[in-house]
């Protein structure tokens, strides 16, 4: 292991992460509007300002731990949970079964432990939820990608329990924590053959084998056909396509956009996976008109800290 990186450091490339996220997911759910389909098809941006959904929200939430954290310990999941409760807004796209789930957290005490082991008929979830929100995570841990992994694992675990759920997690915060390291990915391959040694035995880590095999297709809907898309919201179809896009445009956040939003699918998740991973390093970020379009991120984010280090 490393030495760790300082906390003003780990701040500014999680919150980078973050503000890619956001831009990833409010731009990415503006196609959603059968309206702005013919830009999408022209790739030309929609009239601002764009809305976040709850993958921001709930990312936000994540860097709002860690920044309280001393980064020293494992996350803590009764923090994350309980903060995920205090600031849901049910009308930012939540997925009926966490919007249950966080409501009876914020109203009832009731326990999150409980209540995400209960989920379809005690399977968990195995959604996309806990990767959609996790890239800030992997970003703050760039130091020790392994380490990024096990705390993304914690992370899902206070939403998402089946291994799926977790596993997706895992992969997005290794891609993060490798993009975001000081060396970086010196290709596509190596990005996902490394995030492949931190991943579980699962049908998430075969969706991330048969990404990497197919690193060299151009074409984004017969690469979406053989990955998903988001479709079914699965972290298996979900997050194998997400880190081929992220992958094959490491340096440019415009390309890998549009690149996942071309493909359909759950758009403001995919791109809001994407443009986490993409922006936790300098190169990766999303242009300044994209920014400024976007949502800002609500006024409890600690962006303040950034100005301090």
């Amino acid at each position: 292991m490393t030495a760790a990186s300082p906390s003003p450091e780990r701040f500014r490339r999680a919150l980078a992460s973050l503000r890619g996220l956001s831009v990833g997911d409010a731009l990415g759910s503006q196609f959603f509007v059968p309206a702005n389909y013919p830009a999408l098809q022209r790739r030309e941006l929609p009239p601002g300002p764009w809305q976040w959904t709850d993958d921001t929200e709930m990312a936000c939430s994540v860097l709002a731990v860690l920044a309280a954290s001393d980064g020293g310990g494992d996350l803590d999941q009764d923090a994350l949970a309980h903060a995920f409760a205090e600031h849901h807004d049910f009308d930012r796209g939540y997925g009926p079964a966490v919007n249950r789930m966080l409501r009876l957290v914020r109203q009832e005490g009731a326990d999150w432990r409980t209540l995400a082991a209960a989920l379809f008929n005690g399977q968990g979830s195995w959604g996309n939820g806990a990767a959609m929100r996790v890239a800030p995570l992997g970003a703050w841990y760039a130091d020790d990608p392994q380490r990024a992994a096990r705390q993304g694992e914690l992370s899902a675990l206070t939403t998402h329990t089946h291994p799926e759920g977790v596993a997706g997690a895992m992969a997005v915060a290794a891609a993060a924590a490798l993009v975001a390291g000081p060396d970086g990915p010196c290709s596509p391959v190596s990005l996902l053959t490394a995030v492949l040694e931190l991943v579980p035995p699962s049908s998430v880590r075969a969706g991330l084998l048969r990404a990497r095999g197919i690193l060299d297709y151009a074409d984004v809907s017969t690469v979406a056909a053989v990955l998903g898309c988001g479709r079914r919201t699965t972290a298996h179809d979900t997050v194998p396509f997400a880190l081929w896009a992220a992958a094959r445009h490491l340096d440019d956040f415009e390309g890998a956009f549009w690149a996942t939003a071309g493909a359909g699918g759950d758009v403001d998740t995919t791109c809001a996976i994407v443009g986490g991973v993409l922006s936790s390093r300098p190169t990766g970020t999303p242009p300044d008109t994209w920014l400024h379009r976007t949502e800002p991120l609500p006024a409890w984010t600690p962006e303040a800290r950034s100005d301090n280090g």
